[in-house]
């Protein structure tokens, strides 16, 4: 069962698309059918698989999530204890909470079964750069 680990730069809250890393990951090991398994190792991002063709999508879930949860040093958010990371801390992990971390996607005829407009993003949840790990595994 093949693994590998990418790493996503991000540069603050938003959408990042790694789906052709994930295409070329499973096109290089040639299996023809299968299970993927995507997994991030962050605490204070998640996986979605979201429309791809249009940048409001992500536009639009960014800041839905942003009025969702907001900063710690929001009004509404004074019942935050853990703030010592800073006011995108606590809301990071409780977006990462409500969002999947990790992804079961088939594989078919080689590929990935993903939708015409679909794509695979790691949706960082925090102001500030990080490199992130995500996981692939293949199981036939």
């Amino acid at each position: 069962m093949p693994q590998t680990e990418v790493t996503i730069q991000t540069r603050g809250q938003g959408l990042y698309e790694f789906t052709d890393k994930v295409v070329d990951f499973v096109g290089r090991l040639g299996a023809e059918e299968g299970l993927l398994t995507v997994f991030v190792r962050h605490t204070s991002c998640s996986l979605l698989i979201q429309e791809n063709a249009d940048p409001d999508v992500q536009r639009d879930l960014k800041t839905f999530f942003t009025r969702l949860v907001p900063p710690s040093d929001a009004p509404s958010m004074s019942w935050v204890a853990h703030t010592m990371e800073g006011p995108d801390d606590m809301p990071a992990h409780i977006k990462a909470a409500l969002m999947a971390v990790s992804l079961s996607i088939p594989v078919s005829r080689g590929r990935p079964v993903l939708g015409t407009w679909q794509g695979i993003y790691l949706f960082e949840h925090r102001d500030r750069p990080h490199s992130r790990s995500v996981v692939l595994h293949l199981s036939r």
